[in-house]
């Protein structure tokens, strides 16, 4: 009798903290919404999301001007495109080395190491943006006479795509790690080589894992800023070039958010528009991950 009490309580537990969660989880939502939609009360949405100049501020006649979202929403892509071209091809090669390659020991030394990058604080690789690679970059352009500011997209995004590295490459070790050894003797034992096997055998196999490794390294460059605002600048320019500095959504928040602020103005709400927009972002990205798991996800027993 009283194991029974027992469980009910254990089990009362466990479902309270998914309650709580779920409707912590609801309440954040709600609230970005709402404050999304009285920003956009203010602010036409169209201007919002295709306005090319970002320089927001109120007219005396109560009018807002310069909350076009275009030159932060190509400073975010760029900056995440940069570091996703250095942190999956590297991850996932470096996850292959330690799965495939790496004797048993090397990988118990190597993998650690690798995952301590994990633990540095992002104020850190700042720094060594600010101090060390930005300047080692506007060297090398100077030296071919090419215009290159230290704080620029390309800076930003090197440094980004060093910080998420551990995060695909040892997601992207653990999938390949834990696919069953059949798949490795059944290709080498048909006459595959070993880079054949981890083509056309484990790559795919382990397709589900890497993607959802690929989406939190992605969803891990949209949301940085410290690295954004010590690297590529506040500064709201509308530039494909990755030499010239840019910013990005969240610096943008954050910079909105920073200080007393009223929050009845439309400077202030418009973190809250951004903050929305993101949202949308980050759930169209998980639905199409899932949507990719789904499809291409493959059953190896």
């Amino acid at each position: 009798m009283r194991s029974l009490w027992l469980e009910r309580i254990v089990h009362g537990f466990f479902f309270l903290c998914a309650f709580v969660a779920v409707i912590i989880t609801v309440g954040i939502v709600v609230s970005l919404i709402g404050e999304a939609f009285r920003f956009f009360a203010r602010v036409s949405v169209f201007d919002f999301l295709f306005g090319l100049t970002w320089a927001p501020h109120t007219l005396p006649t109560g009018e807002a001007v310069g909350f076009g979202a275009i030159p932060l929403f190509m400073g975010t892509a760029l900056i995440t495109l940069i570091a996703m071209v250095v942190a999956i091809p590297c991850g996932t090669m470096v996850a292959v080395y330690l799965s495939e390659y790496a004797s048993a020991s090397m990988r118990q030394v190597l993998k650690p190491l690798l995952e301590t990058l994990a633990g540095i604080p992002t104020l850190v690789y700042g720094f060594f943006a600010a101090t060390t690679l930005g300047p080692f970059l506007r060297d090398i352009a100077g030296f071919f006479h090419i215009s290159f500011a230290s704080e620029s997209a390309l800076n930003a995004g090197l440094i980004m795509g060093i910080m998420i590295l551990p995060y695909m490459s040892s997601l992207s070790e653990d999938a390949l790690h834990s696919l069953p050894t059949n798949l490795r003797e059944g290709s080498m034992g048909l006459g595959a080589t070993p880079s054949e096997t981890i083509l056309k055998v484990l790559l795919p196999a382990a397709f589900p894992s890497l993607m959802a490794a690929f989406l939190l390294s992605l969803s891990r460059a949209i949301g940085e800023t410290m690295i954004v605002v010590m690297a590529a600048g506040l500064a709201a320019n509308l530039s494909f070039n990755p030499l010239e500095a840019v910013t990005t959504v969240t610096v943008q928040i954050v910079s909105l958010l920073t200080g007393d602020q009223e929050f009845d103005n439309a400077k202030t709400l418009a973190a809250f528009g951004l903050g929305f927009v993101l949202f949308i972002l980050t759930l169209f990205l998980n639905i199409l991950a899932l949507y990719g798991i789904k499809r291409y996800k493959r059953v190896y027993g």
